[in-house]
């Protein structure tokens, strides 16, 4: 099945021959190699650049198992991009392959991968582009790793509006109910049935997610893991800190009879889920006041179908669904996401005044605009619209303010300003550019 993926090619010719080694980074098997070996590939290769010219390498193919070794690689690249006078594209696919256990357990020091495709860089004749699939790699700090030349290219899984013309699917809200149901991994489209698809979701994430995660940091207790895991996809969307996770797992463990673990050690596994995109964490603004909460934050999947599996497919909130979908859709638009909270004093029954938050669910930011966006799965009635709508009225600024809701209704303003917007429509729409 072909796909286009529009917004990550012109990312990728925008950034042909910049300096850069481009790092293509995402969750696993969200179409990171179709990007670089399929698309990207046939793009060159449209555009004039001689097949010979273009270097692709697949370091998870057995046959190129001798090239897992940094040295190899760096040699037979150097031997297929001569110092002729053309222009070569090397492509890597999968260069985790070439990183040592031990390296991947030493923090202090970069593989020596790393200075391979350093060296590759400097020659002014070859353009380097990777993807790997290892924590390692998808890691936040991997352009530490490159000592400035690399360039990020963060992709994700399919966006409804990817998603909607590749699910041949002629209802949008249908595809849409999918879409919440299963998330945007390209391969999740292919399978036709409920089992099929929860049955690939539900294997990936233990065999393929879990495992990296284990093997790339050395975790003692998979089990917390995955508590955590359970916990997180539980609660997501909803304010928490790491105080109370740790509550949460150790009254898990309690009930088990397992020993509890310590706040360290779920600091330690949630910024793991983290580097590896399983997790984003949405930290709470205080919109008045102009600077973080110290504590609490939301934490929202990097695919709501994963979440859904590692569930059971058990918790089918649209409420929350719909909510996290909207998140990392703004996310994907390069849009800074925090949990917006503005306080008002109020009068308690005994008429003492006191300081109440109200919490505006996004405050979004993408260059100089500024939006605030509630997720509303209805507003059918007064009290509701009234309750939902209540923080913009005392925000007291003039930004965007956006509502989203599961409405089929054309999206308008209200008579206070506010943008109203069924989920369809934003997420097939440019309503934050």
């Amino acid at each position: 099945m072909y796909i286009e993926r529009n917004g990550y090619m012109e990312k990728l010719r925008n950034g042909m021959w910049n300096g850069q080694i481009k790092v293509i980074t995402g969750l696993r098997r969200c179409g990171k190699s179709f990007l670089l070996f399929t698309i990207f590939k046939g793009f060159l290769l449209s555009s004039g650049v001689d097949e010979a010219s273009i270097i692709c390498i697949a370091l998870d193919d057995i046959e190129n198992e001798r090239y897992r070794n940094p040295h190899a690689l760096h040699e037979l690249i150097k031997q297929r991009t001569g110092d002729d006078g053309r222009k070569y594209y090397v492509l890597l696919d999968e260069v985790q392959y070439a990183i040592s256990e031990k390296e991947l357990r030493d923090s202090g020091n970069p593989p020596l991968l790393y200075s391979v495709l350093n060296s590759l860089q400097r020659r002014g004749n070859v353009d380097v582009y990777v993807t790997g699939s290892n924590s390692k790699l998808l890691s936040s700090d991997v352009m530490t790793e490159f000592r400035g030349r690399g360039d990020e290219i963060r992709v994700f899984p399919l966006s409804f509006a990817e998603y909607l013309p590749a699910s041949g699917k002629s209802d949008r809200e249908e595809a849409l109910k999918d879409y919440m149901l299963f998330g945007g991994l390209p391969l999740t489209i292919q399978k036709r049935t409920f089992e099929d698809k929860a049955a690939y979701l539900e294997r990936l994430f233990q065999e393929t997610y879990f495992k990296d995660i284990i093997e790339r940091n050395g975790i003692r207790q998979p089990d917390v893991l995955a508590d955590l895991t359970d916990v997180l996809s539980s609660t997501m969307g909803s304010l928490t800190n790491i105080a109370n996770l740790a509550n949460a797992i150790n009254s898990l463990r309690h009930s088990k009879r397992f020993d509890a673990v310590s706040e360290n050690t779920i600091r330690s596994y949630a910024k793991f889920l983290e580097d590896s995109y399983l997790f984003s964490q949405a930290r709470r603004y205080d919109i008045r006041g102009k600077e973080y909460f110290k504590s609490q934050s939301k934490f929202y999947p990097g695919d709501v179908g994963l979440r859904n599996a590692c569930l059971g497919f058990r918790q089918i909130e649209e409420t929350r669904l719909m909510e996290a979908v909207l998140y990392n859709d703004l996310i994907r638009r390069g849009c800074k996401v925090d949990v917006g909270s503005v306080g008002r004093y109020a009068s308690n029954e005994d008429g003492r005044r006191s300081l109440r938050q109200y919490e505006i669910d996004f405050v979004v930011n993408k260059g100089f605009r500024q939006y605030y966006i509630q997720s509303a799965f209805t507003l059918d009635s007064p009290e509701k619209e009234k309750r939902e709508l209540y923080p913009f009225s005392i925000v007291g600024d003039s930004f965007q303010k956006i509502v989203v809701t599961r409405s089929e209704l054309a999206p308008h303003y209200d008579d206070h300003g506010v943008l109203h917007v069924g989920l369809c429509d934003f997420l097939l729409g440019d309503y934050v550019s």
